[in-house]
């Protein structure tokens, strides 16, 4: 990493507003869709001829960030962003990234890791002349910003990852907050287990432990809780990634796959506030190498890391395993690596 441990940008220290659910939970609902359509089997081309119509295509990577092989052959490494991006006379203002994953799909494409990582994460941000960004320490979620938000945000973004990572991206899905709520529910709702209970800080309802059936704004105003769980943030990255397994358990076990119509509308919700790069692969022949991953072969990973306080600012620093992490993802044997390193591993 080569961020320093001291300091930090003025853009680090401005009060930062609170994330909407929707961006919360944005990291990676266009992997899950896809998954989900891909398990379509005999209407796998009619559903990614629909789906190729209702998703935005950009090119979201950053040259320096972008993968050259361009196939589905695998390994794959996929950025996933959530943005809280919303109507304003300055679209570059204030938009930040509250939500990024990683998507590794070791080779064989029949299993996916989801590492998440933590939006106050301490990196180096390269410079960003439009927006008069010199580069410089800052917050990873600051990199959606100074990029200006939107596409350039998310390039900005992937520049950033790639410099702290060393991986290159096979492709990138950006989401706003429009639709998830509308998709959980199309889908009858979800089954959550919560194993802390918690006071949403949003709405007062207290979220019991135990496994609850939960709507689509139950499910995501519980995934945005961090405050009062024993482990803050690095909890709500969980919850997170459990509510992704959740819609794909859902998807796979309703009728929803022999609905067309179900289908039609769960793809229209999401497809408006979805935006891909696919790296030049055609959607279809995409979903049709995820077609083999099912939800019980999603695993989630804690980037290894720990909270700091530095001149009176929070951030997260990264420890020493997450440096083999990067390498594990390089070499194709993640694997190996989950395996060696259970405690950073979200068994969802």
């Amino acid at each position: 990493m080569t961020a320093g441990r001291t300091g930090g940008s003025e853009g680090a220290r401005r009060h930062r507003r609170p994330a909407p659910a929707w961006a919360k939970v944005a990291l990676g609902l266009g992997l899950v869709l896809l998954l989900i359509s891909g398990a379509g089997g005999a209407g796998l081309h009619m559903l990614t001829n629909r789906y190729d119509n209702s998703v935005v295509k950009e090119l979201l990577l950053d040259p320096a960030a972008r993968g050259e092989r361009g196939d589905v052959a695998g390994p794959l490494n996929y950025l996933l962003v959530g943005s809280d991006e919303r109507p304003s006379a300055d679209p570059g203002a204030d938009q930040r990234s509250d939500t990024i994953m990683i998507a590794h799909l070791p080779a064989g494409l029949d299993r996916a890791y989801l590492i998440s990582v933590p939006r106050d994460l301490l990196v180096e941000i390269p410079p960003a002349p439009a927006s008069g960004w010199p580069g410089g320490p800052d917050k990873i979620n600051s990199a959606f910003q100074y990029g200006g938000g939107g596409q350039g945000g998310t390039r900005l973004l992937s520049a950033t990852l790639t410099r702290l990572t060393g991986i290159r991206f096979d492709g990138a899905a950006l989401v706003n907050f429009a639709g998830f709520q509308r998709a959980i529910d199309l889908l009858g709702g979800i089954r959550m287990c919560v194993d802390t209970p918690v006071r949403s800080i949003h709405t007062r309802h207290v979220f019991e432990a135990g496994c609850h059936q939960m709507s689509g704004p139950q499910a995501l105003d519980y995934a945005r809780q961090r405050y009062d769980l024993p482990n803050g943030d690095f909890d709500r990255q969980r919850h997170q990634q459990q509510l992704l397994r959740a819609m794909m358990d859902r998807a796979t076990t309703t009728d929803m796959l022999r609905n067309p119509l179900r289908m039609d509308q769960v793809i229209r919700a999401i497809g408006s506030s979805f935006t891909v790069d696919t790296n030049g692969v055609p959607l279809e022949e995409l979903i049709f190498g995820l077609r083999r991953i099912r939800s019980d072969a999603l695993r989630g990973i804690q980037l290894p890391s720990h909270s700091e306080d530095i001149d009176g600012v929070s951030y997260v620093l990264l420890d020493e395993p997450a440096t083999t992490l990067f390498g594990a993802m390089h070499g194709a044997d993640l694997d190996n690596w989950a395996r060696q390193h259970p405690k950073w591993v979200n068994r969802l």
